[in-house]
């Protein structure tokens, strides 16, 4: 079953962040199981940010989440984040392309 991960992030340095997701991608070319990722502001609320990253299952983001550099990521993004991310795990239970 296909699996997303959703990341909110409360940051002012949201250029750190995205220095920090280049970092990753370089450091795991060839090695991560996510499939697609979507970085998102929230225009209701400044400083928040949503990551959207697909996997072709939960077992593979799990697979993901143990790579040294993912667990790097998630320690040094939460240096420049006000407070911890927050991670939502989802099941993806339908799709359409519309």
């Amino acid at each position: 079953m296909e699996f997303v991960q959703l990341i909110e992030l409360r940051t002012k340095h949201i250029d750190q962040v995205n220095a920090l997701v280049d970092e990753w991608l370089a450091r795991t070319a060839g090695r991560r199981s996510a499939r697609r990722r979507m970085s998102c502001a929230d225009r209701d609320d400044p400083g928040v940010y949503v990551e959207v990253v697909e996997f072709p299952s939960y077992e593979e983001a799990m697979r993901n989440s143990e790579l040294p550099a993912t667990q790097e990521w998630a320690d040094r993004v939460s240096e420049v984040c006000e407070s911890p991310p927050l991670f939502r795990n989802l099941d993806v239970i339908r799709r359409e392309d519309l």
